[in-house]
């Protein structure tokens, strides 16, 4: 079965910085901020690895792995899948990007500096936004919680299913 693009835009060739009207300094603050992370933790941000991120960053909605290659692949050359898997495994376990099980897509995380901490995302279900929250009393309930369990947990993320303020007076 192919696959339909879900989005259309288009990139400068590989290996240019990715520019867009939304790719603004917020965007280039967080690259900037993500490879100072990655330096301090003896990890490679690849340039393969960087477009990922700042196309996640850039977009205003999660975006699926599929949306990634159709997005960054070149009218001469498709990046595999697999290359977009593998930096996305990489972005993740950086703390740098989100998958969100519930839409099988991947968000940038708006703040690298939480580490591990529990993150939530209040996604409508109306307009298809998502936000991102910490909340320290969150993260010391959860926390407490998996100690109580004995619980060992690989990720913390909650994803909290909804209507946003905009979308609940539209019926």
């Amino acid at each position: 079965m192919a696959h339909t693009p879900s989005l259309q835009h288009s990139l400068p060739p590989e290996g240019a910085p990715i520019r867009s009207p939304r790719a603004s300094e917020k965007t280039e603050r967080a690259i900037v901020q993500s490879e100072a992370l990655c330096l301090a933790k003896g990890v490679r941000l690849t340039p393969i690895r960087r477009r990922v991120l700042e196309v996640l960053h850039a977009s205003d909605k999660p975006l699926g792995a599929y949306d990634l290659v159709d997005l960054l692949g070149s009218q001469a050359r498709r990046m595999a899948p697999i290359t977009i898997y593998r930096a996305l495994d990489f972005l993740i376990e950086q703390g740098l990007v989100h998958r969100l099980a519930s839409r099988n897509a991947y968000i940038a995380s708006s703040n690298t500096s939480h580490g591990r901490r529990t993150t939530a995302y209040l996604i409508c279900e109306g307009c298809g936004d998502v936000n991102e929250i910490t909340s320290p009393v969150v993260a010391d309930t959860v926390l407490k919680i998996l100690q109580e369990q004995g619980y060992q947990p690989r990720t913390k993320i909650l994803e909290i299913t909804g209507r946003c303020a905009g979308c609940q007076d539209v019926h």
